[in-house]
C-alpha cells in the first residue's frame, strides 16, 4: 500500500482526505452533543470544506510539477464535486443520529420505501449528483484550461465523460426506475417530507 501511494501522491491526498471528513464529524458531533461545545462544534465541522481545498490545491501542485495524470487525478475532481453536494447532507444524516442517540433527539426520519415520497427523494438524490457532476466537471475542466499540460488533458478529460455516466445511470436506475413502478399505493409513511 505504501508503495502505491509512494507513486501516487494524490491517492494519499484523497485517503486522508476521507478520514480527516470522518474523525472532523465525529469530533464536531462529539463536542456538539457529549462536550455542549456549540460554538467549538460548528467551527470544527466548518473544517470539512477545508480538506477538498486541500485535496484540490494538491492535485493542481502536482499536475503543475508534471506528474503524470492518472485515475487518482481525476478521481481528485470527482471527489471534491461529491464532496460538496453530499457533504451537507451527509453531515445532517450523522447529526439527527448522533443527537437521537446521545442526547435524547427526535428518531431520524428514514427515506419513504415506496409512493410518491420515494420518488421525490429519488429525484432530489439525482438533482445531488447532477451537481456533483457539474462541480466535478468544473474544477476538472479548471485544471485543464489553467494547470494541466497537453498531455495530461486527456486523462482529465475522460473523467468528466465518466462523471456524466454515472449521473445518466444514476436517473435510469434511480428516477426513471422508480417512475415506471408507479402504480403503487400510497400510506401515510411515504407522505412525510423527508427535506432536500
Amino acid at each position: 500500500m505504501f508503495e502505491l501511494l509512494g507513486e501516487h501522491p494524490i491517492a494519499g491526498v484523497i485517503l486522508a482526505c476521507e478520514v480527516g471528513l470522518w474523525v472532523l464529524l465525529g469530533l464536531g458531533l462529539a463536542l456538539r452533543y457529549l462536550a455542549r461545545l456549540r460554538r467549538l462544534s460548528t467551527a470544527v465541522l466548518l473544517g470539512i470544506p477545508l480538506l477538498d481545498v486541500v485535496l484540490v490545491i494538491a492535485t493542481a501542485v502536482d499536475l503543475h510539477r508534471g506528474a503524470v495524470a492518472d485515475a487518482t487525478h481525476g478521481l481528485a475532481g470527482v471527489y471534491l464535486g461529491f464532496s460538496v453536494a453530499f457533504g451537507p447532507t451527509l453531515v445532517r444524516w450523522a447529526d439527527a443520529r448522533f443527537a437521537h442517540r446521545f442526547a435524547g433527539g427526535p428518531p431520524p426520519v428514514r427515506a419513504p420505501k415506496s409512493g410518491p415520497g420515494r420518488r421525490r427523494h429519488l429525484w432530489q438524490e439525482w438533482l445531488r449528483v447532477v451537481n456533483a457532476a457539474t462541480i466535478s466537471s468544473a474544477t476538472l475542466g479548471l485544471l485543464v484550461l489553467f494547470i494541466a499540460s497537453p498531455e495530461q488533458d486527456q486523462t482529465l478529460m475522460w473523467w468528466i465523460g465518466r462523471v456524466w455516466v454515472v449521473a445518466g445511470l444514476w436517473f435510469v436506475f434511480g428516477p426513471l426506475w422508480e417512475s415506471g413502478r408507479g402504480g403503487e399505493k400510497t400510506t401515510d409513511k411515504d407522505r412525510i417530507d423527508i427535506g432536500a
